[in-house]
C-alpha cells in the first residue's frame, strides 16, 4: 500500500511556490544521490549570503542535522526528522520559540527543508513490524541531497570573491602607502613636479571603503589609485633623470693638466702612494640612519614639541627633539618604562616622533601612556611605523593652514 506524503503545512500556513519547487527538486534528484550531511552544512555556511538565510537559521538547521543519525544522506531514503519543540530548543541552545518558528519557516522558504505536517500538525513517526519506520512527519532534508552540488558551486563562488576582496583591499593598503610616502619624500626634497595636484588626488581617494564594500566597489578605487600611483612614480622617475643628468654634467668640467713631467713631483707622489698602501686601513665611520622623513618635516606636524625645549630655543638636531620628547612624556603622563620601552622597540628617533605626535593630538586621546604603549607592541610586531601618523598630521596642519589663509 503506498501511503501519500503531505505536501502542504498544517494550519493557517499558507503553501508557497517556494515550497513547491523544493518539493519538485527533491523529487527529481536521482534516487541513489548521496551527500555528506556537515559537508553540504559547511557550503551553506559560505553561501548564506547568496541564499538569503541567517546565521540563526543555520543553527536551527545544524540542530536539525543531528537528530538524522546518519552522517551520509542519500534520496529515496528515510530522511525526514521529527524532533519535539522541547528537544530542537534545546539543541538550537536555548533559542526561544517564537525564534525558533520564525526561522524553521525561513528555512522552508529557501527551500533547504520540506514540512511534512502531520493531520493535527505534531511531528511523529509510526512504526511497522519489526520497529521500522513507515511513515514520518517533520522536516524532510532530501533538499540538501538534491541541491548539494548548486550549494558546493555557490560556496565556490562566495570564496572566490572573498579572496577577490582581499586581495583587492592588501592592493589598495600598499598602493596607499607607496603613494604617500613617495609624495612626502619628493615634497622634503622638494623636486620639481605637481606634487601638490597629486597630493590633492590622493586625499580625494583616501577614504576607507566600508567593510562590506562590493567587489565593483573596491576595484574602482583600486583602478583609481593604480592609475594615480602611474602618474607618481613616472613624475618620480622624470625628476630623478633630470637630477642625475644635472649631477653629472656639473662633474664633466674640463681639467688642465700639464704634459711636462716633474720628476720631484713624481717621486713624491710615488713615496705618497706606497705610505699610503703600507698604512693600516682606519676604520670606517659610522653613517648617520637613513630616515624616511626630516627633521624640518616633523616639526611641521608636530609643532607643539617645540614649547618642551630648554630656554625655549627651538629644536634644530634629533637630540634635541630626543630630550625635548621626554621632558613632553612626563607632561602626558607616560610613564618612564612606557617611554623606555617604545625607545628599545621603535628606536630613540621614531619613538620621539611618536610622543610630538601624540602631544599634537593630546586633546583626541585619553590614555597617552596607554595609546604609546599600544603602538610601542604594534611596531614589535611590525605592523606601526610612523610615516602614516606623520602624514596624516600635515594634512591636518595644512587643511588648518588652508582654512585660515
Amino acid at each position: 500500500m503506498t501511503v501519500h506524503q503531505s505536501t502542504t503545512p498544517f494550519g493557517r500556513r499558507p503553501l508557497s511556490l517556494a515550497m513547491v519547487a523544493a518539493r519538485a527538486v527533491s523529487e527529481a534528484g536521482p534516487k541513489d544521490a548521496l551527500a555528506e550531511k556537515w559537508k553540504v552544512f559547511d557550503n551553506l555556511r559560505e553561501a548564506k549570503t547568496a541564499l538569503g538565510i541567517s546565521d540563526r537559521a543555520l543553527s536551527v538547521l545544524n540542530a536539525l542535522l543531528t537528530f538524522h543519525q546518519d552522517t551520509t544522506l542519500q534520496l529515496g531514503s528515510d530522511l525526514i526528522v521529527f524532533p519535539s519543540n522541547k528537544a530542537l530548543t534545546f539543541r538550537a541552545n536555548g533559542m526561544s520559540p517564537s525564534t525558533l518558528r520564525r526561522h524553521l519557516a525561513a528555512l522552508v522558504q529557501a527551500g533547504l527543508v520540506i514540512r511534512r505536517d502531520s493531520p493535527n500538525g505534531k511531528r511523529y513517526a509510526r512504526k511497522g513490524e519489526g520497529g521500522s519506520i513507515e511513515q514520518a512527519f517533520g522536516f524532510d532534508l532530501s533538499p540538501l541531497v538534491a541541491r548539494a552540488a548548486e550549494f558546493e558551486s555557490l560556496a565556490e563562488q562566495a570564496r572566490a570573491e572573498r579572496k577577490a576582496r582581499y586581495l583587492l583591499r592588501e592592493e589598495i593598503t600598499v598602493l596607499r602607502r607607496d603613494i604617500s610616502k613617495t609624495i612626502a619624500v619628493a615634497l622634503e626634497e622638494d623636486l620639481a613636479g605637481p606634487w601638490n595636484d597629486l597630493l590633492a588626488r590622493f586625499d580625494a581617494l583616501n577614504g576607507t571603503p566600508p567593510r562590506s564594500a562590493e567587489i565593483a566597489t573596491l576595484e574602482a578605487i583600486a583602478a583609481n589609485l593604480r592609475a594615480l600611483w602611474a602618474d607618481v612614480d613616472n613624475i618620480l622617475k622624470t625628476q630623478l633623470k633630470i637630477k642625475s643628468m644635472s649631477a653629472n654634467e656639473s662633474q664633466n668640467g674640463r681639467h688642465y693638466h700639464s704634459s711636462k713631467p716633474n720628476p720631484f713631483l713624481d717621486s713624491e707622489q710615488s713615496l705618497q702612494k706606497r705610505l699610503e698602501e703600507t698604512a693600516a686601513p682606519e676604520p670606517e665611520a659610522k653613517k648617520p640612519p637613513i630616515r624616511a622623513f626630516s627633521l624640518s618635516l616633523v616639526l611641521q606636524a608636530c609643532p607643539d614639541i617645540a614649547m618642551y625645549t630648554k630656554g625655549g630655543q627651538g629644536i634644530s638636531t634629533w637630540r634635541e627633539l630626543i630630550t625635548a620628547a621626554g621632558l613632553a612624556r612626563g607632561a602626558l603622563g607616560i610613564s618612564p618604562s612606557a617611554w623606555e620601552d617604545a625607545c628599545a622597540v621603535m628606536g630613540d628617533e621614531d619613538a620621539a616622533i611618536v610622543i610630538a605626535a601624540i602631544l599634537q593630538r593630546s586633546e583626541m586621546i585619553v590614555s597617552a601612556g596607554g595609546y604609546l604603549r599600544n603602538l610601542t607592541e604594534r611596531a614589535r610586531e611590525g605592523k606601526f611605523s610612523v610615516g602614516p601618523m606623520v602624514m596624516a598630521l600635515l594634512r591636518v596642519a595644512a587643511g588648518g593652514g588652508r582654512k585660515s589663509a
